[in-house]
């Protein structure tokens, strides 16, 4: 996957913008909370315009389930609402990721938008955009055959490519609850919900990523960087792999560039403490400085984030 994030410029991530999709036999909902395949009739063409959004306090009537290691070749188009309509269509590209299960938990969110970054006469608020690269990373971890939970979703916003992202307070956490106010509740309702999934998918290859945006002084730049729990020697891995993989990608990329992002333990913190499958907490950059804002700003590179991201994660997954 020939992926570049260029500072400052929009990146080419390997996609034909406008490309055609035609679904073939299965149609994704949403239900639960989670992305799960509807089937569908065959040779059947699916307008993104009649798409709705399945309840996601229950499972779709008339609907059955198949899980990741079901899905063939002749299943290889799949429609999920919550990466909205210009993204909804899904091509299952390979099976790398059959059996994996991910929490991917996007920073802040509903009434709280973590930071607060300003660029020009706008205000960038932390939670859009980490929300954005999550999500996106969910749609490439679906092309390859994993099951993905998110833990925080927002049904009207989908991926965006736009620079700018409109701050809302209307996300809610999995599976339909409002989401508090209070920081540790707040904390406390998504990792329990993950808890309770990870009971639920006992055996399988589990990995819960929080993806943020750090907030410090204008001047500071910082490259992503990555956080795992002090015990956890899968979390240590993933967190090892996934900073190996973003040098390879700068070395391959801008050559005359350093990267200087860092694993490191913060076992202090709540979702890294709490959680109980392996985790990573990550740190896209200084939402205050404006050249760490450009990593963000721009939808090229925020799928840039994402795809490198997947690739860590498959050479971690390929180790197990």
């Amino acid at each position: 996957m020939n992926t570049c994030v260029l500072p400052g410029k929009a990146m080419c991530n390997g996609m034909r913008r406008g490309q055609k999709i035609v679904l073939h036999t299965l149609l994704w909902a949403l239900a639960a909370g989670t992305m799960q395949p509807v089937m569908s009739k065959p040779k059947k063409e699916l307008s993104a315009k009649k798409a709705t959004v399945a309840p996601m306090t229950a499972r779709a009537t008339a609907t059955k389930r198949l899980d990741s290691k079901k899905v063939t070749a002749a299943t290889s188009v799949v429609h999920m609402p919550l990466l909205g309509e210009k993204y909804a269509r899904v091509v299952v590209k390979d099976r790398k990721l059959s059996g994996a299960v991910f929490y991917l938990a996007p920073g802040h969110g509903g009434p709280d938008p973590g930071a607060i970054g300003q660029y020009g006469a706008h205000k960038l608020a932390e939670d859009e955009y980490a929300y954005d690269v999550t999500i996106r990373l969910a749609r490439v971890l679906v092309e390859h055959g994993a099951q993905v939970y998110m833990t925080v979703q927002d049904k009207n916003d989908g991926i965006r490519d736009e620079k700018i992202l409109k701050l809302d307070h209307d996300e809610v956490a999995y599976p339909n609850l409002a989401i508090p106010l209070n920081q540790t509740a707040r904390l406390k309702q998504g990792t329990d919900a993950v808890n309770r999934l990870h009971k639920k998918h006992k055996g399988a290859y589990q990995r819960l990523l929080a993806i943020h945006v750090d907030s410090r002084s204008e001047r500071e730049m910082i490259d992503v960087f990555f956080y795992h729990h002090q015990d956890s020697v899968a979390g240590k891995r993933l967190a090892t792999t996934l900073q190996q993989r973003f040098g390879n990608c700068y070395r391959r990329c801008q050559p005359n560039r350093s990267y200087l992002g860092s694993v490191s333990e913060r076992s202090s913190l709540y979702v890294v403490k709490n959680s109980h499958p392996p985790t990573v907490f990550i740190e896209l950059g200084n939402i205050q400085n404006t050249k760490d804002q450009r990593r963000f700003l721009i939808a090229d590179n925020r799928q840039a984030l994402a795809n490198w991201i997947y690739e860590g994660i498959q050479a971690d997954y390929m180790r197990q």
